[in-house]
């Protein structure tokens, strides 16, 4: 063991399995948005491309961020802020892919499709 171990700062089991949850129920959400988007009757357009990506990316970054968190490592406060920014910026990614459907899905309604 490394002497560095021992002055490595911790965070409360609890508190990171609070975070779990929270990352569990906004990952459930974002894949929720994505299957409901998906199963729109109205057929999809090459300009609906980039916000599937974006949605895709931001859950990939989510996914990857409940991973770490699921990790024992993640007790080590390094490591917890690592998943944290990175759920963080998954959320953004998703949050902009569910804004650029709502931008799009309004250009074609005022437009007429």
């Amino acid at each position: 063991m490394n002497i560095n171990d021992h002055d490595e700062h911790l965070i409360e089991s609890v508190f990171r399995n609070g975070t779990i949850t929270v990352v569990g129920v906004v990952l459930s959400f974002s894949l929720g948005f994505l299957t409901q988007w998906a199963s729109n009757p109205i057929p999809w357009r090459l300009t609906d491309l980039p916000t599937l990506i974006l949605i895709s990316i931001g859950i990939v970054i989510q996914l990857r961020s409940l991973a770490l968190l699921l990790k024992t490592e993640s007790l080590k406060k390094v490591v917890y802020d690592r998943a944290s920014r990175l759920f963080l910026t998954g959320i953004i990614v998703s949050g902009s892919g569910v804004f650029l459907a709502i931008l799009i899905d309004s250009i074609r309604l005022l437009a007429g499709r």
